[in-house]
């Protein structure tokens, strides 16, 4: 064989081992505000030949963001990442471990179904080291730490989920040019928001757009404006008792940020075509009164998502921003952030599945995937200028800076509860029903489990 066809040969096989460098979609060196030097520490992993399965979630564009982001992984290292995303993930990856064939990495929606394989052995511990190194170098790191332990068939609780990609929940959307016009400042604080509220209705106004209408779901964003107030006026400890039912949902405790809610939603000079208008406008409808003139209301506290029904020629950071929806300064509870996000867990160990844990938590991988689209991170190592916009930008220093991270609890709880009961519940609340009256519905239905 000439010299020439073995070099030929040998290129065709490197070029089948994975990822080349040329390949990326960033090319490394060519753009300084990404951590190159972490990309460059991969390379001590000698991967070559090694080929890991990875199943999640992700279809379509997100597919395509974390098959890029990979992609670096495989140029450093030498391994092959085999992606499958799946709209059925929650029940095939159960299917796959039970049959005894799991993927090596399984990347979860919510912690809920992790938490459930790990007390099943379907999990493999993510170890002590993993642990303390989420401690150091996420922000709020104890409470991702804590998202991700769960008790293995021991009833020993250790770390399984390792958290990349979050959403952020805890967001007022606003109208810059409605509060310069109106002379407003946005408010720091839970006391300043509320201040803030009165002096919107002394002007003769409306503050805020609330909508729960979601065709089956009806009742859900008044959950997520709970849980939000329920970690500004109580320590998170006792959320997290709530959404494990052993702090109950009739407990004054809970009543009162059912009511705090009900300060807001119930009020009828706070929202948009009076109280009685919540529990029917649709959620997604509910933030255009924005943008209409005069405007109908000021403010309305959603998820990093509804920018998506927003009208088609607002563009976000400029016709409509938002704020982090504030904490009470006279409680002293820090920044709690309510928020999402997925997990990455071992259910088929090898030492290269533990190489790609490594990897996430290098700067390099979560910065190429914020220089995409649709991707937020609590690492504090990254640079916050790879982010692709203003509005990721600033989701990203509001989840930097914040002191407490909750997951949705409804999310959390038993789906008949926190997909049923909950949702109905605030419904019935919003439409005069006391509180207590509420919650002991609620907690009768979590009684019957």
């Amino acid at each position: 064989m000439k010299l020439s066809r073995i070099s030929a040969l040998l290129a065709a096989v490197a070029m089948a081992g994975g990822a080349q460098a040329q390949d990326l979609l960033f090319p490394p060196g060519e753009d300084d505000r990404f951590n190159w030097s972490s990309y460059e520490e991969l390379k001590s992993m000698d991967l070559a030949g090694e080929t890991i399965s990875v199943f999640g979630p992700w279809l379509q564009t997100d597919k395509e963001f974390v098959e890029n982001t990979i992609d670096y992984f495989e140029a450093a290292t030498g391994a092959v990442v085999e992606y499958s995303g799946s709209d059925s993930f929650e029940q095939q990856i159960m299917i796959d471990a039970e049959a005894g064939s799991p993927p090596n990495i399984a990347v979860f929606p919510q912690p809920g179904l992790a938490n459930n394989m790990a007390a099943r052995g379907y999990l493999s511990p993510l170890g002590e080291e993993t642990a303390e190194w989420v401690r150091n170098n996420y922000a709020a790191g104890q409470s991702w730490v804590d998202l991700g332990s769960y008790q293995n068939p021991d009833g020993e609780t250790e770390l399984y989920g390792f958290f990349y990609k979050v959403d952020v929940k805890s967001l007022v959307w606003y109208v810059p040019e409605n509060f310069e016009d109106a002379g407003y400042e946005v408010p720091e604080t839970m006391e300043e928001l509320i201040a803030l509220s009165d002096q919107i209705v002394a002007d003769g106004e409306t503050p805020w757009c609330i909508g729960l209408g979601s065709g089956g779901a009806t009742g859900w964003p008044a959950t997520d404006w709970v849980e939000d107030l329920l970690l500004r006026t109580q320590p998170p400890d006792v959320y997290d008792g709530w959404v494990s039912n052993e702090v109950k949902f009739d407990d004054e405790r809970i009543l009162s940020a059912i009511d705090l809610f009900g300060d807001f939603a119930r009020n009828e000079d706070y929202v948009a075509g009076g109280a009685a208008a919540v529990a029917s406008t649709d959620f997604r409808d509910s933030p255009q009164g924005l943008f209409s003139s005069p405007p109908q209301c000021y403010m309305h506290r959603q998820a990093s998502f509804i920018p998506g029904f927003f009208p088609s020629d607002v563009e976000v950071g400029v016709d409509a921003d938002f704020f982090y929806f504030p904490a009470f300064e006279g409680l002293d509870l820090g920044r709690p952030v309510l928020g999402a996000g997925t997990l990455f867990a071992i259910t088929k160990d090898s030492p290269a599945a533990r190489a790609f844990i490594d990897f996430l938590k290098s700067p390099i991988a979560h910065e190429v995937w914020m220089a995409q689209k649709g991707f937020l991170t609590p690492h504090m190592h990254v640079n916050v200028d790879t982010y692709s916009d203003h509005t990721l930008k600033s989701m990203g220093e509001i989840l930097l800076n914040a002191t407490t991270f909750r997951f949705d609890g409804s999310d959390l709880m038993p789906g008949a509860v926190g997909a049923g009961a909950f949702w109905t519940g605030m419904v019935d609340y919003t439409g005069g029903t006391e509180a207590s009256d509420v919650a002991a519905s609620i907690q009768a239905t979590w009684d019957t489990l």
